[in-house]
Order: C-alpha cells, then sequence, then structure tokens
C-alpha cells in the first residue's frame, strides 16, 4: 500500500512538474529572482541555471534531529503562505524533491550563519544553531509567493548569509498598555521574519506589573491595575483622564507558552524589571518598600513621572529581600542570558529628601545618590549572579563605578556609546534618535499622536549602530549590536503599534543585517514597496504609509 502511495504521488509530481514548465513561462518570470528581493540583503547570492524546484502537495521535508520544530515551524508557515501541506520526517523514503534542513556544526565561520541552497531535485538548507536556520527558514519563505497555489517553482539559487550584528532586538512596552497573548506571538513572529534575535519585553513601570508573581501576589491584585489612564498627551494643559479601572497581567502559564513561541522561532526574550526608579506600582503594592510608608500611592494614570512623582524604591533591608526574592524567580522562570533591569530615569530627589535613604547611604560609605543607584543595580546583579543570569541596563547605570561585567543599553547619542566603550563596557545601541518607534514618522499636524521627536524611515535605514569614532578607537566589538524601543504610552492597542513599527522595523532590519556596503535607500524602498507590504497585509498588519514623503532631517 506504501509503495503504491509513492508511485502515485511520483506520477502526481511529475504531471504537475510538466504541466508548469507548459503553463510556466510567465509564472516563472513573474517569481524569477525573487532571491535578488530578498530582505535584510543577504551577503551573497548566487542565481543559478536551471528549472527550480518544484514545490507541490505532499513535498517532504526532511530534518536533522536538533530542527524538528523549525521543521513543522516551516510547514506551517508554508501552508499557511501557500495552501501547500508539505510532510515532516526525519527521513525519506523516495526521491521525489524534497526539503532538507540540515544540522551542519561546521557553519560556524559565522554566528547564525545559513546556506541555502535550490536545485531542481532539492532544497538544502544548511546551519549549526536553531538561529540560523530559522535566518534561512525566513529566506526560504520569501521565495515563495504569498498566494494559494497548486504548485511553485522556486528558482534555482545559492545564498550564503549571516548578520552584521550579534545583537538584533526589539522592544515592547506592555506596562502603560497591555496586550493580548496573541499579539505578543505576532509580535514575535514580525522579530523573526526580520531576522532580530531578541525581544525586550517590558513588563514592569510605574503605569502597572504585568507579570505574575507567586512571592509577592499584591504587584498582581493591587500593582497590576490603575483607577484611571490619562487621554491625550501629558504636556496638555488642562489634562483629562478615563476614569475607568485599565490593568491585567501575563499569568505564569502564559509566560511559558509565550517563551516556548519564541524559541521554536529563534528568539531570545529578555524580561525587564525596571528598577530601583520606575516603581511606582511595586510602591503601591507594598509601600513598606517606598521613601515614605505612610504615603497612600496609587498606580501611576499619568505618564512622564521622572521628577514629577515619587516611584523610587528606598534602600532598606525589606526592599533588598524583594529585589533578591522576585529577580530569583523572574531568573527561574526565563531561560535568557540577560535579564534587564531598567536602572533609567531614577529621580534623586526623593532620595535626597528621605533621611532613612540618607542615613542608610552614610552607614555604607555612599558619597551621592548617584553612588547608591550603582548599589541598587550591583546588588541585584549579585542575586542574578546566583542564578547564572547577567544584567543588561540602560546607560544611566554606567553613571557610577558599575561592574564592567553590565551590558549597557543606550538610549541617547553616540557620544554616551563612546564614554561607554571606553570605560570597557559591552554596549546595546538604542538611541532615542532614530531607534524609538514611539516618536513620529511625519511633521503632519495630523498624524496619529505620539510622545515627541521625528525618526521617519529613511533616519532608521540610515543610521549606522557603529559609531565612526568607536571604529577608529579600535572598541567596535564593544558595540554588540543594536535595538529598536516601542513606549506605549500613546499606544493603546495592536493597530497602533503595527502603524508605528512598520516600515521602520523593515529598515531596522536590514541596517543590523547587511553589511553596509550593500546598503541602498532607493533599492530598499523598491523591495518594501514591491514585495514587503504585501507582507504586512497578509499579516493583516496596518502601517504608516507616507513612508516616502518624509525624509531624514540633514543633522
Amino acid at each position: 500500500m506504501q509503495q503504491c502511495y509513492l508511485c502515485g504521488m511520483k506520477q502526481r509530481f511529475q504531471q504537475l512538474f510538466l504541466l508548469s514548465i507548459f503553463q510556466g513561462a510567465f509564472s516563472f518570470l513573474s517569481h524569477a529572482q525573487l532571491a535578488l528581493q530578498i530582505t535584510p540583503k543577504p551577503v551573497l547570492v548566487e542565481i543559478k541555471e536551471g528549472a527550480g524546484f518544484p514545490l507541490v502537495a505532499g513535498t517532504a521535508i526532511q530534518h536533522s534531529p536538533t530542527f524538528k520544530e523549525q521543521a513543522i515551524y516551516l510547514s506551517e508557515e508554508i501552508m499557511r503562505q501557500t495552501a501547500l501541506a508539505t510532510t515532516v520526517s526525519e527521513k525519506t523514503k523516495h526521491d521525489a524533491p524534497t526539503i532538507l534542513l540540515v544540522e551542519d556544526v561546521a557553519q560556524n565561520k559565522f554566528p547564525e550563519m545559513y546556506l541555502l541552497t535550490v536545485t531542481e531535485k532539492r532544497i538544502e538548507l544548511r546551519a549549526a544553531s536553531v538561529r540560523g536556520i530559522i535566518n534561512g527558514i525566513q529566506t526560504l519563505l520569501q521565495l515563495m509567493p504569498i498566494q494559494s497555489k497548486t504548485a511553485i517553482n522556486i528558482e534555482p539559487v545559492s545564498i550564503t548569509d549571516y548578520p552584521r550584528f550579534a545583537y538584533r532586538g526589539m522592544h515592547l512596552d506592555v506596562a502603560r498598555h497591555l496586550f493580548p497573548v496573541a499579539y505578543i506571538k505576532k509580535y514575535i513572529d514580525y522579530i523573526s521574519f526580520h531576522k532580530l534575535n531578541s525581544f525586550h519585553w517590558h513588563l514592569t513601570d510605574d503605569q502597572g506589573w504585568r507579570i505574575e508573581m507567586l512571592s509577592y501576589p499584591k504587584l498582581n491584585s493591587i500593582g497590576s491595575y490603575r483607577d484611571s489612564t490619562l487621554i491625550g498627551h501629558f504636556k496638555d494643559s488642562p489634562i483629562v483622564y478615563q476614569q475607568q479601572r485599565y490593568g491585567g497581567y501575563y499569568t505564569r502559564k502564559e509566560v511559558k507558552e509565550v517563551l516556548a513561541y519564541a524559541a521554536i522561532r529563534g528568539i531570545e526574550v529578555i524580561p525587564e524589571i525596571d528598577i530601583p526608579g520606575h516603581s511606582r506600582a511595586t510602591i503601591t503594592a507594598y509601600p513598606e518598600l517606598s521613601t515614605d510608608p505612610t504615603e497612600k500611592w496609587g498606580v501611576a494614570a499619568t505618564w512622564g513621572m521622572y521628577n514629577r512623582q515619587n516611584n523610587v524604591l528606598a534602600p532598606n533591608t525589606a526592599t533588598f529581600v524583594f529585589l533578591r526574592t522576585i529577580f530569583h524567580e523572574i531568573a527561574d522562570l526565563f531561560p535568557s542570558t540577560y535579564i534587564h533591569l531598567g536602572g533609567d530615569e531614577c529621580s534623586k530627589l526623593w532620595w535626597k529628601k528621605s533621611a532613612s535613604t540618607q542615613a542608610f547611604m552614610k552607614a555604607n560609605g555612599l558619597k551621592d545618590e548617584v553612588a547608591l543607584q550603582t548599589y541598587f543595580i550591583e546588588q541585584v546583579s549579585s542575586y542574578l549572579k546566583e542564578k547564572n543570569k547577567k544584567v543588561i541596563g540602560w546607560h544611566e547605570i554606567m553613571q557610577g563605578n558599575l561592574a564592567k561585567s553590565t551590558i549597557v543599553m543606550n538610549w541617547a547619542n553616540d557620544a554616551k556609546a563612546v564614554e561607554a566603550t571606553n570605560k570597557g563596557f559591552k554596549v546595546i545601541m538604542s538611541p532615542s534618535k532614530p531607534y524609538y518607534f514611539d516618536s513620529y514618522q511625519s511633521k503632519d499636524k495630523n498624524d496619529s499622536l505620539a510622545i515627541h521627536g521625528y525618526n521617519p524611515l529613511e533616519a532608521v535605514y540610515q543610521y549606522d549602530p557603529l559609531p565612526a569614532s568607536i571604529r577608529k578607537a579600535g572598541l567596535s566589538a564593544n558595540i554588540l549590536g543594536a535595538q529598536a524601543n516601542v513606549w506605549t504610552e500613546y499606544m493603546e492597542h495592536p493597530t497602533k503599534v503595527d502603524y508605528m513599527i512598520f516600515p521602520r522595523m523593515t529598515a531596522l532590519s536590514e541596517s543590523l543585517w547587511s553589511q553596509p556596503e550593500q546598503k541602498n535607500y532607493n533599492d530598499f524602498l523598491n523591495r518594501l514597496k514591491k514585495y514587503i507590504i504585501s507582507r504586512y497585509q497578509y499579516w493583516n498588519s496596518s502601517w504608516f504609509k507616507d513612508f516616502e514623503k518624509w525624509k531624514a532631517d540633514p543633522s
């Protein structure tokens, strides 16, 4: 019975293959050389001669044991994109054209490297890691139409590819506005398609605590909900609020679901628990952790808290027990190498006003509030070291005498990156200009509300995360990569998030993956319009449509 089934499949394949040749001049020409349109631009693309690979229903995906989940993922994506059902197995028993996902440890010349070869007999995708094979899968999917088909001819090609930077990330703030798990997964799909590798999940802030905690349950019952939410811009006068309880959090079960989803797609999820500032939700749940336990705190209903409202943790025994406990709980839940501590916009005002804080500083030989901020970061770093985790923090954390093992995420300008590398820190570039995707994409006064600033598509594409001054100083190895940030004060639903990240996320992708000499903005715009926007439509995503109109400022 098995042999007859295979004979039938072979006959069916021959019929479809002949039909595709007979029908195919136009079809082949319309899809030929899609490899030259891949975004981000691969390192090397060689178009080969030949008939190409005939993808039909029943085509087998054969995989090394390591890549079983990725083979299933590829099969599901082919089905979703083309309506062609493929089969998945470690071995195939017939000589029909086959897709091979091969673990090849020799492909370690560059991290996340993949080799993709397409002939009429096979598609062979070779990589040494899950991330490498996922990168190759995303390229392979771009060689297929986004359309239901009975057969597809995939052009013969050889591609050698690897990223320019090791760290390539996207951030999402879920504290200001909470998004459903289904959208978090979709966001991870965006990240994976664009060959990024890190999802920075900003889970706590003044406006809400968004992850279930077993050790301190009031973080959820109290800290995850605010009584009202700002309407309009926080600089408006008068300020208007929506008087409605808002909030929620991700359960541990949901977090594990997201982590498993991301792992299959080669994405590392880096959680951020923001301390010692940005902690209004924390001190509302547990006032004993504040500089004034007698005060009646509330989860923040507005944005822009820095130096306006008290949102800092107090340095006391209860606070440090709290920090060790929650960061151990987070470390046990997340498999990521790094945990992000925030550490930014830590107002010193409230510490200066607190007699108990000043007494703590004197007792511990801390000369000022900057030293106290460093003390907090070092304490939590030591707690995470107990769990074999490393620390990332915003660039303000290096104001004091901080250990050089901490990764600095620089949201300031290039000069701050130079300062960090000169001090010996490894740096992830995330400058607010142009990598804050909550900034405006245009100067149109009627554009959708954003926080401030102007970061058009061209500025994102043209920015080089490796400043010339760092290259000249021989410190290029200290720049690990870069990340774009999405702060959601003015993004209350997924449609708005999509509108703000696309097409800027696609520009970020090419800037972090492709070699500088391969970059060409006009070519990028051509590929974006002809091929990538159809992806946004396929995802049922929104995007900013006037991206060609608005240019980068000369400065």
